[in-house]
């Protein structure tokens, strides 16, 4: 476990658990297992806590631990994987969610711009498109999209025309062929910036990790006890204006309904009014946990009615 992935928000996101000694907890990103392995300390002996990752490196880290179950799969299952365990509803859900530490770290992976390696970045290795796939096989258009929907890359189309011609030449199958086609729509000055943000976009689409997170979010709500807790940490804004969104209203398109006298219908009422952002030591000590925004949301004993 050591050096291969340090939390972000560790303590802020166990203690927006409440955790109870008896209760049932699922850590839907596993990596580490720090997360996990706080969330045990206050359990019980009665206590039980599901593990998810898909990742196989994960497994390395996997807690000897009888009240403790990993699932190696991914997240966006936790209906189905929880009620194969005879489980149907939860006291909490954890969510950190994004890339861990040493996914960055190991050159074959394909998710850092810092090393040359194969352009992977699958974080479930035995199935899927890798992102050297999605350049090959991707239209220009496509491509544009994803890099400009979840990069923000303000150049995106003439990223992806250079990538659409330069492949009839040489497919472009390393993370360091990417870097030079980026670099050459790149100013100097954010070039790092840059290169994070077109490597980010092509994970994202890789994993599907919008997808996997609104199949998460959905679900939540019936999984959840009345009182059980949601905390979720997210990376991207995409990611947290739809956990903002549907912690308020929820459901993703974030229409906020009202009973007749006009009180909100949400199924959930929100810890943290706004999202708990690292502190400046945190900061100090792990430069990766500047974008993280930690939202939290209780479920409530609300039922609707049509």
């Amino acid at each position: 476990m050591t050096g291969y992935h340090r939390p972000v928000l560790l303590a802020e996101s166990v203690e927006g658990l409440a955790v109870k000694p008896d209760g049932i907890y699922v850590d839907v990103t596993f990596g580490s297992g720090q997360s996990s392995r706080a969330i045990l300390e206050r359990l019980g002996p009665e206590g039980r806590l599901f593990s998810f990752d898909q990742d196989q490196d994960a497994e390395a880290n996997r807690i000897d631990d009888p009240r403790c179950t990993f699932i190696a799969a991914n997240f966006k299952h936790i209906r189905n994987y929880l009620q194969f365990h005879g489980v149907s509803q939860v006291n909490g859900i954890l969510a950190d969610l994004g890339v861990s530490s040493h996914q960055f770290d190991v050159a074959e992976r394909g998710f850092s711009t810092r090393f040359d390696g194969p352009l992977d970045m699958r974080m479930d290795r035995s199935r899927g498109l890798t992102a050297a796939d999605v350049l090959a096989s991707y239209g220009e258009d496509e491509l544009a999209d994803l890099f400009y929907r979840y990069g923000e890359v303000h150049n995106s189309r003439r990223l992806a025309r250079l990538i659409v011609q330069s492949r009839t030449q040489t497919p472009i199958t390393r993370t360091e062929q990417l870097r030079e086609l980026a670099t050459l729509c790149s100013d100097t000055a954010n070039r790092n910036r840059f290169l994070a943000q077109v490597f980010q976009a092509l994970r994202m689409e890789v994993n599907g990790e919008m997808e996997a997170l609104s199949a998460l979010l959905t679900q939540s709500v019936g999984m959840l006890k009345p009182g059980g807790r949601l905390v979720v940490i997210a990376y991207h804004s995409l990611e947290d204006r739809m956990v903002k969104r549907f912690l308020r209203s929820g459901n993703l398109e974030g229409k906020e309904e009202k009973d007749f006298y006009g009180n909100p219908l949400s199924p959930f009422r929100l810890v943290t009014r706004k999202a708990v952002i690292p502190s400046e030591a945190e900061l100090a000590e792990n430069s990766r946990s500047r974008s993280a925004r930690l939202r939290i949301g209780e479920k409530t004993n609300i039922v609707k009615t049509s």
